[in-house]
């Protein structure tokens, strides 16, 4: 059974910055992508941005390309989003996600993944 849990979220001011962190575990494909996905109240969740295994390849919505970068650490099954410049737009929760296939850029999209995360409160006040 695959496990994601978040951590990192809270509450910070417009232009502070925060680092997520999602672990998983209980996956046993070699051929998989995660995905960081959020979703603000009253809207529908959105992609944020994906990272794949097999080349670190990413991805990102155009509303954080330049301030959020996702990395991954293989070997600790851990996947980071460091977001920088926030913004009160940014409030949101936070989930990551995994896919058991590789996504290409314009697959990152909360329809791509099997399995979320409870995920993380990001909330960026004025």
């Amino acid at each position: 059974e695959v496990q994601l849990v978040e951590s990192g979220g809270g509450l910070v001011q417009t232009g502070g910055s925060l680092r997520l962190s999602c672990t998983f575990s209980g996956f046993s494909f070699d051929d998989y992508a995660v995905g960081w996905l959020r979703q603000a109240p009253g809207k529908k969740p959105e992609g944020v941005s994906c990272i794949n295994s097999r080349d670190r390849s990413t991805s990102y919505a155009d509303s954080v390309k330049g301030r959020f970068t996702v990395s991954s650490d293989n070997a600790k099954n851990t996947v980071y989003l460091q977001m920088n410049s926030l913004k009160p737009e940014d409030t949101a929760a936070y989930y990551c996600a995994t896919a058991p296939y590789y996504l290409n850029k314009e697959e990152c999209h909360p329809t791509s993944f099997t399995t979320w995360g409870r995920g993380t409160q990001v909330t960026v006040s004025s």
